[in-house]
């Protein structure tokens, strides 16, 4: 049995976005899904709520195998440490160019094993052809979604009166899941899978929750200025390509597996702490109890771990 529940969690304020020098915190309530402790797994399960995924399969003419390596090389010895195991999957070939015009019906909306950020499957309503598309936050099955990369529509077009009305382009075109180039978007929107060339895909803000606010246009240099969650600021090519809104699955940073063999199903290996291991096997491992050695952190390699001052 499962339970809507509503929890706490500490996210950092919009001030240290907006550039202030104090970070402060703040609380927002967020709801998970939590289920009755049966079990120990469940006792600490939290799931994001996910009840308009589709709950079956993926189309499979877009996907194709994923071949795992568990961490090792060629000659089979581990390379990448903490891989191995895991539910097999099937990798999903998303559109990250969204080079078709013309609008495109949104058939369902599914979790991708291989992101952290839910997909759309699309069909194009003058081809019929099928594509996966990075979903937005709030899309639901039956929406329609639009690519402006071409330019703007004759249809548009004709309904401004043969000329460009900012305004009027603006509220046609700037509604969530629209991929529009960088020139189109205007100054404060929230945009994801932002480009970073002209023809290039999305590079830049795919992961789950993720977003970047447009600050500035630069005729100049033919570029516009994007600010990321982090405060980077980054000059973009115009006719970059990104898709407003934000990246769907916002909770997904708030979840817990609850137990390791969650972990292990994602192919995830344990990790060892330096010092619970022998001196033979870490620099930190050895000692009477848990000593480090007074020792500057290091990995099993000798090579230092942090900054030290």
């Amino acid at each position: 049995m499962s339970f809507v529940n509503t929890f706490t969690a500490r996210i950092k304020d919009d001030s240290r976005r907006r550039g202030s020098g104090t970070a402060t915190s703040s609380s927002r309530n967020l709801k998970m899904r939590t289920y009755k402790p049966r079990t120990p797994g469940l006792r600490h399960l939290k799931r994001p709520i996910e009840d308009h995924l589709w709950k079956k399969g993926p189309f499979r003419p877009l996907t194709f195998a994923k071949k795992r390596t568990g961490g090792r090389n060629h000659t089979g010895r581990i390379t990448c440490r903490h891989k191995g195991g895991g539910h097999k999957r099937r990798i999903r070939t998303v559109d990250f160019h969204r080079l078709a015009p013309g609008p495109h019906t949104i058939d369902r909306i599914e979790r991708d094993p291989g992101r952290s950020a839910h997909i759309a499957l699309t069909t194009n309503n003058a081809t019929g052809r099928k594509s996966y598309i990075l979903a937005a936050d709030g899309l639901r099955a039956g929406d329609t979604v639009q690519s402006y990369r071409d330019g703007i529509p004759d249809d548009l077009m004709a309904a401004m009166g043969g000329r460009i009305d900012p305004g009027m382009l603006a509220a046609r075109t700037t509604t969530k899941g629209n991929c529009l180039p960088m020139h189109m978007i205007p100054i404060g929107s929230v945009v994801f899978g932002v480009g970073s060339k002209e023809k290039g895909g999305a590079v830049f803000c795919r992961a789950a929750g993720t977003y970047a606010t447009v600050v500035a246009r630069e005729p100049a240099t033919k570029s516009v200025v994007v600010k990321m969650q982090s405060g980077e600021v980054r000059r973009v090519s115009k006719f970059a390509a990104a898709t407003m809104g934000v990246a769907s699955n916002t909770t997904w940073q708030h979840r817990q597996l609850g137990k390791a063999g969650r972990s292990r199903n994602l192919g995830i290996r344990p990790t060892v702490r330096g010092v619970a291991m022998n001196a033979c096997d870490h620099p930190h491992g050895g000692g009477r109890g848990k000593s480090q050695g007074n020792k500057a952190p290091v990995s099993p390699w000798g090579t230092p771990a942090e900054y030290v001052r």
